[in-house]
């Protein structure tokens, strides 16, 4: 991959890492009068990250944001062909959840596709069936309008990299932890390890 490219890429997502960091030192810090930038904070004193979308999961069934209702959940941007991150996450997401003991099943893990190409929903379906993969992990995909509105809805950012059937997809690392009225709890990294992101979701789940 061109080394411009990577540099483009890797701009673009600390561009959004810090306009989410920027968010939220000013409801943090509660200076400075109401203006445009309040709009983007939610009433849990975090960033509004999350939103309506319209996706398809990996049963061909239509779903939308109220797919978030009721549970916490794990949402996460990712691909099928994703050579490491992704089956890492899915690794790590298990492994959390096991940490989580009796709360496990309080907790959701959603994978939103950014490869609506290839991902299909049966394409999803077989993937996420694989053996070491949690259980009951739910895949999102859609049409490329959609996939973009739900990405853009998540300050998500990815990047198609090749031609042909060889391409792949740079896409940003965040793990979001959304609470049960759909609203973002906590952003996680992939990197974090299962104890420390059980802490985190069980302090959040305290918080309510």
């Amino acid at each position: 991959m061109p080394r411009r490219s990577i540099l483009l890429f890797a701009g673009a997502c600390i561009a959004v890492a810090v306009a989410v960091a920027v968010s939220a030192i000013v409801v943090v810090s509660g200076r400075g009068d109401a203006g445009p930038s309040s709009r983007e904070v939610s009433s849990t004193g975090l960033p509004d990250v999350g939103g309506p979308f319209q996706l398809v999961n990996q049963d061909g069934q239509a779903v939308d944001q109220t797919l978030l209702n009721g549970k916490w959940s794990l949402v996460f941007f990712g691909f099928t062909y994703c050579p490491d991150y992704c089956p890492t996450t899915l690794g790590m997401l298990e492994a959390t959840k096991r940490a989580l003991g009796d709360r496990a099943d309080e907790v959701q893990i959603v994978f939103i596709s950014v490869d609506p190409e290839r991902d299909t929903p049966q394409a999803l379906k077989d993937y996420l069936s694989s053996d070491g993969f949690p259980e009951g992990v739910i895949g999102l995909t859609g049409t490329p309008e959609q996939v973009r509105a739900a990405a853009d809805a998540y300050r998500a950012v990815y990047q198609k990299v090749g031609e042909g059937d060889a391409y792949t997809l740079n896409h940003s690392l965040t793990i979001y932890l959304m609470g049960p009225d759909g609203r973002l709890r906590s952003a996680l990294g992939h990197d974090l390890g299962p104890d420390n992101a059980a802490r985190i979701i069980q302090q959040a789940m305290a918080r309510g």
